[in-house]
């Protein structure tokens, strides 16, 4: 594997497998480079989480080297990796205080009683809980404990900071707030956070860098817009964001263009970006996003590909129209347009012509 020259944390083909036969993680290769905000994403049982593990200590890597700033630290414990720990259920200690609960790990590395009251008390100010030094655990909302959860794991000034879910029981306003009030932390610190979520919108928010896992395997790794704009194969459409995919076959592929034009089950020939194609005749699906799709003629170009559709459904959401379309033989296919001054609900049954810019169109693997 190549290896940054910046990397800070490194898996070098990482598999684990619980049973000497199935591999959950399966021959990661990941570079993080210093002060990066970088999330797992997937669905539940991808390994994401057993990769935090891993970086954490908590679990071992059956095989590959795990390096933190260059040095392997596979039989190096826990609590000797100088790495701070965000978990869903945020692990207070129940029966102390929240300043004794931020103090535990700075006795731990044997820190004066001075000096961790000075740290403490700045951990608890940076996220705007210095009033609370005083109050048990059951006497806070979630989203305060969290905010200790948080304090706790940044008052040593640890270089890298993991985080397991941990706005997964929030309620989603104050989920959304935390988000950013993590990524602000981030920015500001410029500390390195490794993040595990199975929320994309989430991932989509706070991440310099996604790494989307399934089935043991990083099926890609890309910022975020480069993620949801342009997925590397199915299950990362699928998976990021809502997505229209619409079954073809290549009836054509011009590899120096990156294009291929494809037959759908309906008739209709269309053009689209090719990225899992490798020869004529294969099976695709056509991904499209739901908002680049167009049924007014006044905000289309003359290049856009027009195709039939007729309303089954229309579900008003405040800022848009979620629009369920029957397109090329499929029911479910979704449009979404904005709710803007004059904007037309469309009835249901009404036959239309849609469009999208074919760049719009990716023909992916099918699944």
């Amino acid at each position: 594997m190549q290896k940054s020259d910046d990397a800070f944390v490194v898996f070098d083909r990482v598999q684990k497998s619980y049973d000497g036969e199935n591999l959950v993680v399966k021959d990661l290769n990941l570079s993080i480079g210093k002060g990066e905000f970088v999330t797992m994403l997937g669905p539940s049982g991808s390994g994401k989480t057993t990769c935090l593990m891993m970086l954490a200590g908590f679990e071992s890597a059956t095989n590959g080297e795990i390096l933190l700033d260059g040095t392997n630290i596979n039989n190096v414990p826990p609590h000797k990796r100088g790495i701070g720990m965000v978990f869903q259920n945020y692990a207070l200690f129940p029966h102390m205080t929240v300043g004794e609960n931020l103090s535990f790990p700075l006795e731990v590395r044997k820190m004066g009683k001075s000096e961790r009251e000075t740290k403490v008390k700045h951990a608890l100010d940076m996220v705007q809980m210095g009033a609370f030094a005083n109050r048990r655990p059951a006497q806070m909302s979630g989203g305060q404990q969290q905010r200790i959860a948080l304090a706790r794991a940044l008052v040593f000034d640890p270089e890298l900071v993991l985080m397991d879910e941990p706005l997964g029981a929030l309620d989603k306003q104050l989920r959304e707030h935390m988000q950013f009030e993590i990524k602000a932390l981030h920015e500001r610190l410029g500390i390195t956070v490794v993040y595990v979520t199975h929320d994309q919108g989430e991932a989509l928010t706070m991440s310099d860098r996604v790494a989307v896992f399934n089935d043991g395997r990083i099926q890609q790794l890309a910022p975020p817009d480069d993620l949801y704009e342009r997925p590397q194969n199915s299950f990362v459409a699928q998976f990021i964001g809502e997505n229209n995919k619409i079954p073809g076959k290549v009836e054509s592929l011009d590899e120096a263009r990156g294009i291929c034009q494809i037959r759908l089950g309906s008739g209709e020939l269309i053009e689209a970006t090719a990225v899992n194609i490798r020869k004529v005749g294969q099976d695709t699906l056509v991904s499209i996003r739901p908002e680049r799709v167009e049924f007014d003629p006044e905000r289309m170009a003359p290049d856009w590909y027009l195709i039939d559709a007729e309303v089954i459904d229309v579900v008003y959401m405040g800022d848009i129209y979620r629009t369920v379309l029957r397109v090329a033989g499929t029911d479910d296919f979704v449009m979404k347009t904005r709710n803007t001054l004059g904007a037309e609900k469309l009835p249901r049954g009404q036959k239309i012509k849609i469009g999208w810019h074919p760049e719009d169109a990716r023909a992916l693997n099918p699944i």
